[in-house]
């Protein structure tokens, strides 16, 4: 923290405000005491306004910037696994060979379901969407696990998060297959993550499933680069549940529960959808032009991002492992074409550079999902899955920390002033 003070003039009268200081990023005014003069502050959306200390990710949009434990994310998703990314955000630095290993045991240890949790998909209808599955069912988890609950424990929040973690591809594959009205598949503990979760997916009794070596890479890759994006929408909702005291399972479910919004975490079945309604390499010129009318509604889904306002580091190494994916696949889809015609235009047109109007993360992983073969109706439960470490760490951490407070937002009452109140009868 910095010794500078901003002072504001509130009716003539001044009012000191510290200003506090991050290791990385901007400062930040503490408006905490503004309470006491009879004011506080107004931000929708919450876009001026920090709600917490964190040490778990940095975000520097303009830059184009993404650090988690002060690891950027390229390097981490080109030379670290995924369990040695959850390893990290979980526990705040990398991991040794033998604590790595560790870990692994233990997340395989714990891929396993309880048989109860079948009974709860047959209340599902078929043809019910895959994140109203994993939400209920997430939100379950608490049935089965509340002699181990005590959020006040670190060991415990520990073994919480790992439940997670281990448990999110076993349900999340559950959901596919049930709503497809194939049987369950167990979880292998001789295969990698990615690979178990692939496998899960679809193998069938009948036959094996011969895991692509560049798929399970590329599925790797897409858990780390979704694994935490700082205090977005769904984050945010995790800590505001935990704030209350609410069990983790039942924070997560709220973090599931937000990521659905097609405004987080829909984006890259966005991108599908929009491929879909091109329809054909013939029209992306069409399509293009209608983008840069300021008067069309179209907008092209997957180009830009509303934090990186250079480039999305992340998308570079989805780039490279998509192509890689396609390559290995050799898959010829109409959308898959529209899709590569689309990044060339993005990549050479004069009016995207300019507007900095880049493919995105969503933009490639929803390319790759789609060439996998997994329906666009997973896409958000994928996320949500690589999701799952980013918020049990920051539910972690700020039940780790001294003088946690319950989420309480104030607002700017517009509504009726005191009136009297008229008896129905009269």
């Amino acid at each position: 923290m910095a010794d500078k003070k901003a002072i504001l003039t509130i009716d003539g009268q001044q009012v000191e405000l510290p200003i506090m200081s991050g290791t990385l990023g901007q400062d930040v005014i503490d408006v905490r005491s503004l309470g006491k003069y009879g004011h506080f502050t107004f931000d929708p959306g919450f876009l001026a306004t920090g709600s917490c200390e964190s040490e778990i990710t940095f975000i520097d949009g303009a830059k184009g910037v993404l650090l988690h434990r002060g690891y950027p994310i390229a390097q981490l998703a080109t030379q670290a696994d995924y369990l040695e990314v959850c390893y990290l955000l979980l526990h705040g630095n990398a991991p040794t060979e033998e604590e790595y290993k560790e870990f692994v045991g233990t997340i395989k240890n714990h891929t396993m379901v309880h048989e109860g949790i079948e009974f709860f998909f047959r209340g599902f209808r078929r043809d019910a969407h895959p994140m109203a599955m994993l939400c209920g069912i997430v939100g379950a988890l608490s049935s089965f696990y509340h002699r181990d609950l005590d959020i006040t424990d670190a060991d415990q929040r520990v073994r919480c998060a790992t439940r997670l973690v281990a448990k999110l591809p076993t349900i999340a594959a559950m959901c596919y297959k049930y709503s497809i009205g194939q049987p369950f598949v167990y979880p292998k503990n001789d295969l990698s993550y990615s690979e178990n979760f692939l496998n899960m997916m679809f193998s069938v009794p009948a036959e094996d499933y011969k895991i692509e070596p560049a798929v399970a890479k590329a599925m790797d890759r897409i858990f780390t680069l979704h694994a935490d994006h700082e205090q977005n929408a769904s984050t945010s909702t995790v800590r505001l549940a935990g704030s209350s005291g609410a069990n983790p399972y039942a924070c997560i479910a709220a973090g599931i529960a937000s990521l659905w919004g097609p405004a987080h975490g829909g984006a890259n079945e966005a991108c599908l959808n929009m491929l879909e309604e091109i329809g054909s390499v013939d029209r992306i010129d069409e399509y293009v032009a209608r983008a840069k009318d300021k008067n069309d509604p179209f907008r092209l889904m997957g180009f830009g991002h509303r934090v990186y306002k250079n480039f999305d580091p992340r998308a570079k190494v989805m780039r490279e492992t998509c192509h890689e994916v396609l390559n290995s696949l050799g898959i010829k889809d109409p959308l898959l074409d529209i899709a590569m015609r689309l990044e060339q235009i993005a990549l050479e047109d004069e009016y995207f550079i300019s507007k900095k109007l880049y493919p995105n993360v969503d933009f490639y992983s929803g390319i790759i999902l789609k060439a996998i073969g997994i329906p666009t109706n997973m896409f958000t439960v994928i996320f949500a899955m690589s999701r799952t470490i980013g918020w049990i760490s920051h539910w972690h951490e700020m039940l780790s920390q001294p003088g946690a407070k319950i989420g309480r937002p104030r607002q700017l009452y517009t509504g009726e002033a005191e009136r009297e109140f008229t008896p129905i009868k009269k």
